[in-house]
């Protein structure tokens, strides 16, 4: 019988919904029901549970679990036995200290102060590799508030836009703490049964967001700087045309310059120049 990889995936948060539309781009079936908590993918050979994203390193650190989706900021937070093993592109955020606007200027002005936050094994931690000596209080849920009820100086918390600091009269101060995104975690340095094909889909998903395919004609006298411009992952396919003195080009390039390359290509003479989506691939 082939063992069952079990997968945690956050049930609510700004990385929820981000994850399962990874996991189906992956093939995977997830649930319909946000009241599902645990859903067999029996055909893949996976079995997904859907969890509190801050328990998440806590149940893959135990080994109760094999994998598991979650923030870096709430894997380091936990001090769960849970190791990043992969960067997944969502749900990217700074961990700031903030104070009310024009008070802090500096992390050394922290010396001292009462800080609130909801991470407070990841806020001592910088304490402490900063000899900076302050006192720590957990505050689940909205901290912004406690600088304006008086039960803290500053807050330290995940910070996206910054609408929510500035509407309380915050401002962050001082470098990032930690940058943070969604995170594929593992106890340990262990590779359970099954991680390797669930890895290697996951990392077809992030290529396949991240490039496109791009195909042209052109002459063969400036095929050399064209390949300059689309080297493609490890080299672009070269085809001869009927068309006596060109040849077809066909390489992957970043999504985010691909319009860019099109100028150019196009400006060396190159034509006939498409781009189509890549939707999974293997590398």
């Amino acid at each position: 019988m082939i063992p069952t990889l079990r997968i945690a995936v956050p049930n609510k948060g700004s990385l929820s919904q981000a994850a399962i539309d990874m996991l189906r781009e992956c093939g995977y079936r997830q649930r319909l029901d946000t009241k599902e908590l645990r859903l067999l993918d029996a055909e893949n050979g996976v079995e997904f549970f859907y969890l509190r994203p801050r328990d998440i390193a806590l149940y893959v650190g135990e080994g109760t679990l094999d994998v598991g989706i979650t923030g870096r900021d709430l894997l380091l937070d936990s001090g769960a036995k849970a190791e990043e093993v992969l960067a997944l592109g969502f749900g990217q955020s700074s961990f700031r200290f903030a104070g009310p606007r024009g008070r802090f200027e500096s992390l050394t002005e922290l010396q001292g102060t009462r800080i609130a936050t909801s991470y407070v094994g990841l806020v001592r931690q910088y304490l402490t590799e900063n000899a900076i000596e302050a006192t720590v209080n957990r505050l689940d849920g909205a901290v912004e508030s406690s600088v304006q009820l008086g039960v803290a100086d500053v807050i330290a918390d995940v910070v996206d836009t910054g609408s929510t600091l500035a509407t309380a009269g915050l401002a962050p101060f001082g470098e990032s703490i930690l940058e943070s995104e969604a995170v594929l975690i593992v106890r340990g340095s262990e590779t359970p049964a099954g991680l390797e094909v669930f890895r290697r889909r996951i990392e077809g998903v992030l290529v396949a967001r991240n490039y496109v395919m791009m195909d042209y004609d052109i002459p063969e006298s400036r095929v050399a700087r064209a390949v300059e411009l689309t080297p493609g992952i490890e080299s672009p396919t070269v085809s001869p045309l009927h068309r006596e003195g060109w040849v077809a080009v066909r390489a992957m390039v970043p999504r985010a310059t691909a319009q860019r390359i099109m100028d150019e290509l196009w400006t060396i003479g190159a034509r006939g120049i498409l781009v189509t989506d890549i939707h999974a691939c293997r590398l």
